[in-house]
């Protein structure tokens, strides 16, 4: 034990000062940081654009009533819309931009429902006047305003109030709704993040077998150490580097949003939905660690960094699976397609993450799922220690297929 974190303890404390792994760490952050100023920057101009055009906030809307229906206008209106006795005077105002747009009611209104806008705008703010929630609540209130029924008049400006509730007839508020959203966010993101960690966590283990074995310091360690023993050191080593540049992005990420976003993704589904938060862990925990061994292993059957990457990418490949597939797994989350990639060790922990959130999972799959990992770890840590030791001692070339049952069997 105290062998395999001493590899650890090296793997982890050389590759965190390469340049690259710093310069890939705040890279991220980086760019996070460029778009945010170029998104606010936009949105500033844009903020200012649409305000230049449609200045709703500092410019009533004038109302000419020949119908006699808005004089006067209703004070929670007073504000926004300003009453006109003189036709004239009005579109006066319209011209000297002393006035959003004006309103000509005709005294045939309401028997006839053509209403004029007299308006310097043109484009979008033209459109917008035609598709206005709050100029229909204007007109509905004064059309409405001698309606003996008060709750009548309520009604028609608010028609209803939504409550969702499930099947079982339990109310699903916003808070229920948000619950389920986020739940589902959190293992999603926490899949891809499996995804990035074996990616780059390959990269440094990958790099770190073909610099030993170039420079043959590889025969020494192994004359001190198992092959298992150096693999599993390397594994928690450069494990424990991926977690820390995933850390180093979230808590920039964190920062980057106000912390806000970050902190209700987070702890909402660890509260409300707790289990799926924990075996989401669970399956991230299990899955990396299950990869990283194979990755490791196989990598060191290259004969130099490239070929090692070729190998090793198979199983980055894998990981990914589901996710092509989530068209097929997000309709239909139990079906067969899911239910089969649960219960292959290689698939299951993104498949897991998935269909977590999205559904009650069968506890037979939970447990089938688990139980593969569980299994498949030991039995890729001893066969992962065959293929790296003979790997690591074939210097130059790649064992073939043969060499590789030989080994095996030898052993």
């Amino acid at each position: 034990m105290n062998n395999i974190l001493t590899i650890a303890r090296h793997e982890y404390m050389v590759n965190i000062r390469r340049p690259g792994f710093i310069f890939t760490t705040l890279l991220i952050p980086a760019l996070g940081t460029l778009a945010l100023l170029i998104g606010s920057f936009f949105a500033g101009q844009a903020g200012a654009f649409f305000s230049n055009v449609f200045e709703s906030e500092s410019k009533p809307v004038g109302v000419v009533d020949h119908a006699g229906l808005f004089t006067p206008i209703l004070p929670e209106y007073a504000d926004e819309y300003l009453l006109y006795t003189d036709e004239d005077q009005a579109r006066q105002a319209v011209t000297d931009d002393e006035i959003l747009r004006l309103i000509v009611i005709p005294a045939t209104y309401p028997a006839a429902n053509e209403v004029e806008f007299v308006t310097t705008e043109t484009g979008i703010a033209a459109i917008d006047i035609e598709d206005s929630g709050s100029l229909d609540r204007f007109f509905i209130a004064h059309l409405l305003r001698n309606e003996a029924d008060p709750t009548l008049s309520e009604r028609v400006l608010d028609p209803y109030a939504a409550q969702v509730v499930n099947p079982e007839g339990e109310t699903e508020g916003m808070t229920g709704v948000l619950n389920i959203i986020l739940g589902f966010v959190v293992p999603y993101v926490l899949s891809i993040f499996l995804i990035i960690t074996i990616f780059t966590t390959s990269g440094y283990l990958l790099r770190s077998v073909a610099e030993e074995k170039s420079n043959r310091v590889i025969e020494v360690l192994l004359s001190s150490v198992s092959p298992q023993d150096l693999l599993a050191g390397k594994v928690i080593g450069l494990g424990a580097l991926g977690l820390t540049q995933i850390l180093v992005w979230i808590v920039a990420g964190f920062g980057l949003s106000g912390g806000v976003v970050s902190l209700l993704g987070v702890m909402i589904p660890l509260f409300a939905r707790p289990w799926v938060f924990v075996l989401a862990v669970l399956y991230y925990l299990l899955g990396f660690i299950l990869f990283a061994v194979l990755m490791g292993s196989v990598g060191a059957l290259g004969s130099d960094m490239q070929e090692s990457q070729q190998l090793g990418g198979v199983f980055t490949f894998i990981a990914a699976v589901p996710l092509m597939f989530a068209g097929l797994i997000f309709p239909n989350p139990n079906g067969l397609i899911a239910r089969i990639f649960s219960w292959f060790p290689l698939t299951a922990p993104t498949t897991m993450m998935l269909r977590l959130p999205l559904s009650d999972v069968p506890v037979l799959d939970i447990i089938i799922s688990i139980a593969g990992l569980l299994i498949t770890i030991p039995f890729a840590i001893w066969l992962g220690g065959k293929l790296f030791r003979l790997g690591l001692l074939m210097y130059g070339k790649r064992p073939t297929v043969r060499e590789i049952w030989r080994q095996l069997r030898a052993s």
